[in-house]
């Protein structure tokens, strides 16, 4: 059983790492009273975020279903607290739900948590690293060094609507099968290719994801 330790939202801010005028929603906050998720719809014309009163701002990259909430561990805050030799407070990387007691680095894809009394939540895969991250951590070659880790954390969809309150448990209420985690996919997808197909076995991969796969393997065959 795992449980909430902060309900994370973020309001528009001017995004230095972009064009003059892009804004970004990455500076979340913790809030101490329930927050509603619900589907956003599709991830460029929808409601963007999955969380009410969360914003997105790069609606080309993030947001959408099957981004529609984003969660982080303070497990693996510790590990990064270690490995840069500072304190890293929730929310630091634009997560929407700080977690305890849940191994987020070995969660299957597809797997289903029920937060509180009401949402259940599917994961569908980890997080790309970008520039506006870079440039919220000012750590040196942090793209590369926050894919190489492996520890993205869990994009989700919403399977069941609902509010979601800061103190909320949560649990895993079903587990694929195929036993593909995010750690494993997100390894194959940035840094062994020849692995793709591996990634087809899970079938809450977003749709979008696997279409791309399934090019690049098509490509690769030719």
């Amino acid at each position: 059983m795992g449980r909430l330790v902060s309900l994370n939202v973020g309001g528009s801010e001017p995004n230095p790492a972009k064009n003059s005028g892009m804004t970004t929603g990455i500076g979340k906050r913790p809030v101490g009273h329930p927050v509603t998720v619900r589907r956003p719809g599709p991830k460029t014309t929808g409601l963007h975020s999955g969380v009410v009163g969360d914003f997105i701002g790069d609606t080309k990259h993030h947001g959408g279903d099957d981004q529609a909430v984003y969660a982080y561990s303070v497990e693996d805050y510790a590990w990064w607290s270690a490995e840069l030799g500072r304190e890293l407070a929730p929310g630091l990387f634009g997560e929407n739900l700080t977690t305890a007691g849940l191994d987020l680095y070995n969660a299957v894809i597809g797997e289903r948590w029920q937060v509180g009394d009401e949402v259940i939540l599917e994961t569908t895969f980890g997080r790309i690293p970008c520039s506006t991250f870079q440039h919220r951590m000012a750590e040196p070659r942090w793209i590369k060094r926050f894919a190489a880790s492996n520890r993205t954390g869990a994009y989700l969809r919403i399977v069941q609507e609902g509010a979601i309150a800061p103190d909320a448990r949560i649990e895993v209420v079903s587990r694929p099968d195929h036993g593909l985690t995010i750690a494993e996919a997100f390894d194959v997808y940035m840094h062994n290719p020849q692995h793709l197909s591996r990634l087809l076995v899970a079938e809450a991969l977003p749709p979008q994801l696997r279409v791309e796969i399934e090019k690049r393997l098509a490509d690769s065959s030719r």
